[in-house]
């Protein structure tokens, strides 16, 4: 009977990786990773991430760069070890709830959005300060409206989702 009841246990362990997502970014991720399982055999090696820089235009790779990521999975990378290794990255981060309610704290109208200036204001001058370069790349990643406003409902959508709404309707 103990046998049965470590094979259910790992089983649920490894299908555990699978709730933590929306059917569609695993579909997202199951692109992703047979995009970069360049020879077809279920398993992203070495040899895969080196074709997968190659295919993005950057041929000087070092083995120890490839072998670092290599590294970073518990055993072969088949689609479930990726999923986990995803899962372990993003785990840190807040649900798209709470990113939203500090953000609400600046924009007591409700509108989602809010002054450019004001929030380059707030993340130089409060708690952990941005830096000059940070602000610039991150207006650069989430650029501003017209009228110079950020939109935070969409910034915290691509924080939680990892895409853009408006790319997803």
């Amino acid at each position: 009977m103990a046998p049965k009841r470590a094979k259910k246990k790992a089983t649920e362990g490894s299908s555990n990786v699978f709730s933590m997502f929306e059917q569609s970014q695993i579909q997202e991720f199951k692109e992703a990773f047979t995009i970069m399982d360049q020879n077809r055999d279920g398993v992203i090696d070495k040899s895969d991430l080196r074709d997968t820089y190659a295919a993005l235009g950057r041929l000087n790779v070092g083995n120890d760069e490839l072998d670092e990521m290599v590294k970073e999975a518990s055993g072969p990378i088949n689609f479930t070890v990726f999923l986990t290794m995803f899962g372990e990255k993003l785990k840190g981060t807040d649900p798209e709830e709470t990113i939203l309610n500090a953000f609400k704290v600046f924009d007591p109208e409700a509108t989602g959005i809010i002054k450019g200036e004001e929030i380059k204001y707030f993340l130089m001058s409060q708690a952990d300060k941005f830096t000059d370069a940070e602000i610039t790349q991150m207006f650069e990643n989430f650029p501003l409206d017209v009228a110079g406003n950020l939109d935070y409902k969409n910034l915290c959508y691509v924080i939680t989702h990892g895409e853009d709404k408006e790319d997803k309707e």
